[in-house]
């Protein structure tokens, strides 16, 4: 076969080569998806009816004048992103290193680096997106979306998802074992869920917890997700929690670019 003829059969990258990495992960997922859909249901359910109605029924005044089980949901869908985001960061990520290699094999076709990690980053906001989709579909069955702005809680969660795995990326690409990520979620996960307005409001905290709440991603993530599905104003501004998350993006897509790289370009 001439040169001309095997141009011609020789599988082309996309225009956007991170678009060959995405479809890599949505090829495995195919075949996987079936068991995470019910728990993708399942988990709303559970967690609207045992914090919303079943915690709901002992606040009988409600917090800034809606129901307990109104308030609560839209930290329950942050809270749920973020959880989402860092489930498909860590050991995924380490064992694309550690075990199975996969990024080694990736980094040996032509791809470089901000492809593979772009595109496996695109993956893990899909996943968000899918979870969320899910988790808006079965909230607005028991009727807690009070406004049809509620929708614009997927680009919220899509850019809170994006800063909470870039970040994770890059911590999963330099630790050595694998305990160090059950550490991340003890330290910072559980953390971040139980003192970034999720369950209650942070105004409630010491002043110096209450700053470090505001630090958090998760924190702007539940302020955005909650004035669009109560219909009310954010507690800062729009553009500064857009602002901020974005920055947590970048920073942590550049830190994961450089971990990367070092582990895959010798």
């Amino acid at each position: 076969m001439g040169q001309s003829a095997r141009e011609r059969v020789r599988p082309s990258l996309p225009r956007v080569p991170a678009v060959a990495v995405l479809a890599h992960h949505l090829v495995g997922y195919r075949r996987t998806w079936r068991a995470g859909l019910f728990s993708s249901f399942l988990l709303p359910v559970l967690t609207v009816l045992g914090f919303g109605v079943g915690v709901g029924s002992y606040i009988d005044q409600g917090i800034d004048g809606v129901s307990y089980l109104d308030w609560i949901v839209p930290g329950l869908i942050a809270s749920t992103a973020l959880q989402t985001a860092v489930s498909e960061s860590t050991w995924p990520v380490f064992g694309k290193f550690q075990w199975v290699k996969t990024y080694f094999a990736q980094s040996a076709a032509p791809l470089r680096v901000g492809d593979i990690l772009s595109g496996h980053l695109a993956f893990v906001v899909f996943r968000v997106l899918t979870t969320i989709a899910a988790f808006l579909l079965v909230t607005a069955l028991f009727g807690v979306l009070r406004t049809p702005w509620a929708v614009t809680v997927l680009p919220v969660v899509a850019l809170l998802g994006l800063a909470v795995a870039a970040p994770t990326f890059a911590y999963a690409a330099v630790v050595s074992v694998d305990s160090w990520l059950a550490m991340l979620l003890r330290f910072a996960v559980i953390p971040m869920t139980l003192f970034a307005g999720v369950f209650f409001p942070v105004e409630s905290l010491p002043l110096a917890l209450r700053w470090l709440a505001y630090v958090t991603p998760l924190w702007h993530g539940v302020d955005l997700c909650r004035a669009a599905t109560l219909g009310v104003a954010p507690q800062w501004s729009v553009a500064g929690h857009l602002l901020y998350l974005a920055a947590w993006a970048v920073a942590g897509w550049l830190l994961a670019r450089r971990a990367f790289r070092r582990r895959l370009v010798v």
